[in-house]
């Protein structure tokens, strides 16, 4: 994060970006409030932004995403190629794009009205994120944003047992239910394979923290998540699983 390490002891650096000054204001003003937030700034563009991110050093921007000229998502976009990016929260009255804030690592996604409350969890979010990303390198949890009901929620992934691919979807199963998101199950393997995830079919990875045992039936491979799910694994995946599986189980 752009001035994270010492966010978490010093009180975060906030940016607000929001085209409308009242719901600008109104949300400097929540957010000033917290006590875990030392300054807030605000920009009234994402033009205006980037400006204020280059001469300061910054924790996490809140930011609209409908806004002319430079967008909050084109703004996370470029964020994202930032060497130490700040941490992203949206704040927004359309739920159409939670999804796309998964694929640009947002924290959070908070739909306007903002109530203290619910901006307060985002700040712990916030203070989450850059704690692990300070500890471990990286982040060793995310959210993501699924629909239900017409509502935007938010999947912990260390939640989340196995998924598999639905075309250009890809379903995520938890142990209370699954939820399709607008994902290609290739680009999940990529991003999680350092958070144990593993290719055990065409169709499926699936994350070895809740693998509770792995069963050979006359050369068949299929292995068993939380007790009560059985998954098949392909024959060219099964070599590469067990050999995973010793090596997590040899870590200290």
């Amino acid at each position: 994060m752009a001035g994270g390490s010492e966010a978490p002891g010093d009180g975060l650096v906030v940016l607000v970006v929001d085209d409308e000054a009242p719901a600008r204001g109104e949300l400097a003003w929540v957010l000033d409030q917290d006590p875990r937030v030392s300054r807030v700034l605000a920009a009234p563009s994402g033009t205006a932004a980037l400006a204020a991110l280059e001469h300061e050093s910054i924790d996490v921007v809140f930011s609209d995403i409908s806004m002319p000229g430079l967008d909050g998502m084109q703004l996370a976009r470029v964020i994202k190629r930032f060497a130490d990016p700040p941490a992203v929260v949206f704040v927004t009255a359309h739920d159409a794009h939670a999804v796309d804030a998964f694929d640009l690592d947002a924290v959070d996604y908070v739909m306007k009205p903002v109530r203290q409350e619910r901006i307060g969890e985002a700040v712990r979010r916030c203070l989450v994120s850059i704690e692990r990303a300070d500890r471990t390198g990286e982040d060793d949890d995310e959210t993501v944003p699924v629909e239900l009901g017409g509502v935007t929620r938010f999947v912990s992934r260390a939640d989340i047992r196995y998924v598999q691919a639905h075309g250009d979807y890809a379903r995520l199963h938890t142990a209370t239910g699954s939820h399709l998101v607008r994902v290609p199950l290739a680009s999940l393997e990529e991003r999680w394979s350092e958070a144990g995830f593993v290719r055990i079919h065409r169709s499926t990875i699936v994350s070895t923290r809740h693998v509770t045992q792995v069963r050979m039936d006359q050369g068949r491979c299929t292995v068993v998540v939380d007790g009560d799910v059985e998954l098949q694994v392909s024959r060219r995946h099964t070599r590469a699983l067990r050999s995973t599986l010793l090596r997590l189980g040899e870590r200290p």
